[in-house]
């Protein structure tokens, strides 16, 4: 097997399967704790986090890895049209859910002003119909990539061509492929910009002024605030770091015609890394997390050692 195909083969598996894990565990752990207590915002944000970032990896990496192995026609036309657009739902989730993490959290932490006071109390209720926005608009704003997609077909490929591996995505001309790059790029620079500023908002709170950081400590509840708002700022910086070179390899890619596989692949790997990331910075950063796994793995040991000692 030529050496660069193993190369990416072992980083995609990697990738995938620790992105999998990681938020499967996070998945668990959190349905776990919601079935004990009732969850924070920031934590059901967290969770969902997780699920859109599982069914990325799921619709992205996975094939992909398959594909980098040499195994074809894994997909018929329909498959590809479901799997695309799932993938797209499910990586525009991520920028958004991010972002609404950023700013729930800023919201959160921020001074009581005459607006906040009666915002704050409201944001356990505006979790989950925020989540159903976010999944009817990025539902509504990729419907149109089904209609691109198509299976591999044998034969060169077409001029204005996203060749995934396991799927094409066809455009017609040069226009519709810079339109759909543009649109994709202007609505994750929207949030990314939101995400940005409201971090920015909760450095301004967490380091430019120590005597109102002091105060949310002491405050009931302060300490988890605090961590909370690292964590978040964690998360945000680790993908603008992956949005800023998934979007320099996509600017390339829009410059040209035919795209490179190796081009295609690159972008894949770097814009799947903060799903595959993200779920272990929330695994050691969150104490109750961390404390649910431990459980876990304590309630399981004695088992083990049980079943050992009847062996013998």
């Amino acid at each position: 097997m030529d050496l660069c195909v193993t190369i990416k083969g072992v980083s995609f598996i990697l990738q995938t399967g620790l992105g999998i894990l990681g938020n499967a565990v996070v998945l668990l752990a959190y349905a776990s704790l919601s079935s004990e207590t009732k969850l924070l915002p920031v934590d059901t944000i967290l969770c969902h986090l997780a699920f859109a970032n599982l069914l990325l990896l799921l619709t992205r990496c996975v094939p992909q890895t398959m594909t980098v192995f040499g195994l074809r026609d894994l997909l018929s036309d329909p498959g590809c049209k479901v799997v695309i657009y799932a993938y797209r739902v499910s990586r525009a989730l991520s920028v958004c859910i991010t972002c609404m993490l950023s700013v729930f959290q800023m919201v959160t932490i921020a001074s009581a002003g005459p607006r906040l006071s009666r915002l704050k109390p409201a944001l356990p209720s505006l979790v989950y119909p925020t989540f159903a926005g976010l999944w009817l608009l990025n539902m509504a704003v990729c419907i149109a990539a089904p209609f691109f997609s198509t299976a591999p077909r044998n034969g060169t490929i077409p001029a204005f061509t996203l060749n995934l591996g396991f799927c094409h995505v066809n455009f017609k001309d040069h226009l519709s492929y810079v339109i759909n790059g543009v649109a994709v790029s202007g609505r994750d620079f929207a949030f990314v910009a939101l995400m940005v500023g409201s971090s920015g908002y909760i450095l301004f709170l967490l380091h430019c002024h120590s005597k109102q950081v002091k105060g949310i400590r002491r405050s009931r509840g302060g300490g988890t605030e605090t961590r909370a708002a690292k964590t978040v700022l964690a998360l945000v910086v680790l993908y603008v770091v992956f949005f800023g070179i998934d979007n320099v390899i996509w600017i390339y890619m829009l410059t040209v015609s035919k795209v490179s596989p190796l081009v295609a692949d690159m972008r894949v790997f770097f814009s799947s890394c903060y799903a595959s990331l993200s779920p272990y910075f929330i695994i050691s950063s969150n104490k109750k997390v961390t404390g649910k796994i431990v459980c876990s793995a304590e309630r399981e040991q004695p088992l083990v050692d049980t079943q050992d000692s009847n062996d013998k």
